[in-house]
């Protein structure tokens, strides 16, 4: 009889400024706290309340350089779990995705994945959007901090943790994790918000994030086209 072999999950939150989003994850992830796992909030400077509601709320909140790669990297410093599961602020999950995160890292042997996921927003063109985001991702290994990226600890820090970059980060992490280990597109949907989009335009936002990454295809420093993004 084979012993069941016990997973411990550390879940990295970057934020800054988030006050208004964060209790409500938080919130969703207590059970994962009660079954064992833990929570860490990695705060970049935020001038809001961000730290004070998520102290309550988590395992751990701790400050950092700001920038998503720096906030991740500095969390993964203080996490114990043998399982990384990073999480933007605004991101709703599913009751069950921490057990889908298990049955594909144990039972189907990946080392790294990623959740399909839906945009907040009601207008059809989120419907498309999500659909090509998805698609795109399975076809190329390539993953989105939205997506919620999950790894083995020891497959993150073989590669180095996220790079040192302002932007684009995620999509260099995939590019070292896809060499080296399976990848796992979970079909279950996370919900990420479409504020974004909804503040800069839809077809402008495209556009923009098209453009950012064809220029970052073609060699051009991620933490140049950061200035462009925001």
């Amino acid at each position: 009889m084979t012993n069941k072999i016990r997973m411990i999950i550390s879940i990295i939150i970057p934020v800054l400024n988030e006050e208004s989003s964060i209790k409500n994850l938080l919130q969703q992830l207590q059970g994962c706290r009660q079954q064992g796992h833990e929570v860490i909030v990695v705060d970049g400077g935020s001038q809001d309340k961000t730290i004070a509601v998520a102290e309550s709320l988590a395992d751990k909140v701790i400050q950092s350089e700001a920038g998503r790669a720096n906030q991740m990297n500095a969390g993964v410093a203080q996490a114990t779990g043998d399982i990384l599961w990073f999480l933007h602020a605004d991101t709703v999950i599913y009751e069950n995705a921490i057990n889908d995160i298990k049955f594909y890292l144990n039972k189907k042997n990946k080392g790294w994945g990623r959740f399909n996921v839906k945009l907040s927003g009601s207008h059809f063109m989120f419907r498309v959007i999500e659909k090509m985001m998805n698609l795109r991702s399975c076809l190329s290994s390539i993953a989105t901090g939205d997506q919620g990226i999950f790894v083995k600890r020891k497959i993150f820090e073989r590669v180095g943790g996220y790079p040192a970059q302002l932007l684009m980060e995620d999509i260099e992490l995939s590019k070292k994790l896809k060499k080296i280990s399976p990848y796992a597109c979970v079909k279950n949907t996370i919900i990420t918000s479409s504020r974004r989009w909804e503040q800069r335009g839809i077809l402008p936002t495209v556009l923009l994030m098209w453009r950012l990454r064809f220029l970052y295809w073609l060699g051009v420093s991620a933490d140049k086209l950061a200035g462009q993004y925001r």
